[in-house]
Parts: structure tokens; C-alpha cells; sequence
């Protein structure tokens, strides 16, 4: 599977752009740019072709979460020398409201979780780790596997099972 985003620029129409969740659409229309430039984070959109329409969007970063925050199954298979353990950070996915409902979110997720695991081939990291807005993300997230960080609102998916999906 190919990538279906690129990254976010200046052709695409982000003032167009509404999700109905005013952080993510305001995040778009005034703060990716800045964070690109900063090196915060990457932006990648789904675009319609002929218009630059922006479908939906997803941000990846770099991050960590502390060992003890990791579930002791899964830490004590860990090297305790770590204190924090590196991960990426899927830190907004948003699809614009004439386009929910039609598994583009699936989609969209599925490409970052495939860059993510390109990405953890070159630059280490452990698992992507989400940070749900809502109740309505949070089940979006379970649905399709992510587990919940103890004591914190925080999900993860593990970059061995991401890698299960394309291998």
C-alpha cells in the first residue's frame, strides 16, 4: 500500500477545512504551518485532486512516555536502563465533515501507522501513542487496537503489531 497523504503546503485550501471540533480545524488553519517550520511536527493531508480540497489531516512527531507508564506486560520485556522509551505521536487526526462516515478515518489512520512504521525502521521508536480529544476518539482508537497507558488518558499501539499490518 502507498502512501495516500503528502505533506501539508501552501496549494492546499486549509481555510476550507471543518471538522466540527474547533482545536483541530483551528490547528490547521493557523498553527501547522508554523509547527512545520519549527520542526514540532509533520502534517501530512488527504486531498481531493482536482480542487486541493483537504479532506482530512494527521500530525506525527516525535515523543516518549516513561517506562513505569508502560503496562508491566509489556515493560518487563523492556531494558530497564531506559528511562523513557521513544515513540511517535499521532498528535491530531481529523476528517472534514463532508467526509465522515466513509471510512476515510480508517484510511487516514492506516497511512499514519504505515509511515510511522517506515519511520521506526531508520529512528527508533517503540509505538505510536495517541492522545484522544474525546470519548468518541478514545473508541475510534480501541476499535482498532490501541491500548490505554495506566493512570493516563494516553493509547498506544506497539510498533511490533503496527508491523504485523505490513509485513
Amino acid at each position: 500500500m502507498s502512501q495516500i497523504s503528502e505533506s501539508l503546503n501552501s496549494a492546499h485550501k486549509k481555510s476550507d477545512f471543518s471538522c466540527g471540533k474547533e482545536m483541530l480545524d483551528n490547528y490547521l488553519h493557523k498553527q501547522a504551518n508554523q509547527d512545520i517550520k519549527r520542526k514540532l511536527s509533520a502534517c501530512f493531508v488527504v486531498k481531493e485532486e482536482q480542487t486541493e480540497l483537504i479532506k482530512g489531516y494527521y500530525t506525527l512527531s516525535n515523543n516518549s512516555i516513561p517506562l513505569e507508564d508502560i503496562p508491566d506486560n509489556i515493560r518487563k520485556k523492556l531494558p530497564r536502563s531506559y528511562k523513557t522509551i521513544p515513540t511517535t505521536l499521532l498528535g491530531r487526526l481529523a476528517i472534514d465533515n463532508q467526509f465522515q462516515g466513509q471510512g476515510l478515518g480508517k484510511l487516514i489512520l492506516i497511512d499514519a501507522l504505515k509511515r510511522s512504521f517506515e519511520l521506526s525502521k531508520t529512528i527508533g521508536s517503540f509505538a505510536v501513542v495517541v492522545d484522544p480529544i474525546d470519548n468518541d476518539a478514545e473508541q475510534f482508537y480501541y476499535k482498532y487496537g490501541f491500548l490505554k497507558l495506566p493512570d493516563s488518558e494516553k493509547m498506544f499501539l506497539p510498533m511490533k503489531t503496527i508491523g504485523q499490518l505490513f509485513q
